[in-house]
C-alpha cells in the first residue's frame, strides 16, 4: 500500500475521522458516486461489529442512511485483506440485517443493505476495478425475474428480489490504472494514490480536500497515522516473506542491532512521508520514539 504525501489514507479516515458528523459530506459523496443515488447519511451505527480494532486490518463501518428512493438502507463499508473473503461478505451482510432488527419485529422492518468493500489485496482473476453484484430470482424457462408484493408507504406494491436482497460492491483499488475524468475515476485515484485535485468538483473529495490533509490532523491523530502507515509496511513486507520477525523486532525496539533489508525500506518510506509533510528531523524521531541519529540517518540515505 503506498504511502500518501498529503492526505490520509481512505481506509484510515474511514475509521478514526469519517464517523464524525461533521465529516459526513465524505462519507456520502463516497457512497453516492459508488451507489450512483444520492445518499444522506442519518447515523453511524454502534454495533458488535464497529469498535475500534486496533488491527487496522479489520476496519468497518455500518451506516443507517436515507437513498434517492426515499427508503432508509443499512450500508456496510469494510476493507478487508481475510482469505475467506467471499464467505466473510456473506456473514457479514447476514450479520448486519440481524443485528439491527429486534426480536419480534415484522420481517417487513428489514432493512435493504448494501456491501461496499475497499479491497488491497489480490482478490482473484478478473479485468475490472469495480464489481456490482445482485441477487434477482429468475425463472428457469421464461428468464423474467420473479414479482413479489410488498408493502410500502402503506401500500402494496410489486418489486422484484434485487430490491429486497443485499447488493454487493466490491472496489480493487489495485487493478485501477486509468486517467481521472470522472467522479468515479477521482476517488479511485485518491483510493488508489492519495490524490485529490485542488479543484475538484466531485461529491465527497470537496470536503475530503479540506478534511483530510495530514498536516491539519491533530498531533494525537498524526501519530496514529503514522503508526498506521507502519502497520500497512510491516504487514506488506511480512506477506513478502522478507524476515517478519526480524521487522517486527527492529520497529518494536527502534535501535540498529533489530533492523533488516525490510525494516530499513519500511523506515525509510515512514520517513520520507513525514520529511514531506513538512516535518522537521526532531519532531519524527519524537513521534516515532526513535533516536534523532537514526532519523538523521535515514533521511541521508
Amino acid at each position: 500500500m503506498a504511502i500518501h504525501d498529503k492526505y490520509v489514507s481512505f481506509d484510515w479516515a474511514i475509521k478514526r475521522l469519517l464517523r464524525q458528523k461533521a465529516n459526513f459530506g465524505v462519507l456520502e459523496g463516497f457512497l453516492s458516486v459508488f451507489l450512483n443515488q444520492t445518499i444522506k447519511i442519518m447515523e453511524i451505527l454502534e454495533s458488535e461489529s464497529n469498535p475500534n480494532f486496533p488491527e487496522d486490518k479489520y476496519n468497518r463501518v455500518d451506516i443507517k442512511a436515507l437513498n434517492s428512493y426515499g427508503e432508509i438502507v443499512l450500508i456496510e463499508v469494510q476493507k478487508s485483506r481475510q482469505f475467506d473473503f467471499m464467505k466473510r461478505l456473506l456473514y457479514g451482510t447476514s450479520k448486519t440485517i440481524t443485528e439491527h432488527i429486534s426480536a419480534g419485529d415484522k420481517y417487513e422492518e428489514v432493512k435493504k443493505v448494501y456491501s461496499i468493500s475497499i479491497v488491497y489485496f489480490d482478490l482473484g482473476v478478473g479485468d475490472d476495478y469495480l464489481y456490482h453484484g445482485k441477487t434477482d430470482l429468475v425463472g428457469v424457462h421464461s428468464q423474467t425475474p420473479l414479482q413479489i408484493p410488498v408493502r410500502e408507504r402503506d401500500a402494496i406494491v410489486s418489486t422484484t428480489t434485487s430490491t429486497i436482497f443485499p447488493e454487493y460492491i466490491v472496489i480493487r483499488v489495485n487493478e485501477f490504472n486509468k486517467v481521472a475524468v470522472s467522479p468515479l475515476d477521482e476517488w479511485m485515484d485518491y483510493l488508489k494514490n492519495g490524490v485529490i485535485r485542488d479543484n475538484t468538483t466531485t461529491p465527497g473529495l470537496c470536503e475530503a480536500y479540506k478534511r483530510l490533509k495530514v498536516y491539519e490532523l491533530s498531533r494525537a491523530e498524526q501519530e496514529a497515522y503514522w503508526r498506521h502507515l507502519e502497520n500497512m509496511a510491516l504487514e506488506k513486507e511480512e506477506k513478502e516473506g522478507q524476515r517478519a520477525d526480524g521487522i517486527k523486532e527492529g520497529i518494536a525496539i527502534g535501535h540498529a542491532q533489530g533492523k533488516t533489508e525490510g525494516i530499513d525500506q519500511t523506515k525509510r518510506q515512514v520517513v520520507e512521508s513525514m520529511l514531506a509533510n513538512g516535518l522537521s528531523i526532531e519532531q519524527i524521531a519524537s513521534m516515532l520514539s526513535w533516536d534523532v541519529d537514526d532519523v538523521k540517518t535515514i533521511a541521508e540515505q
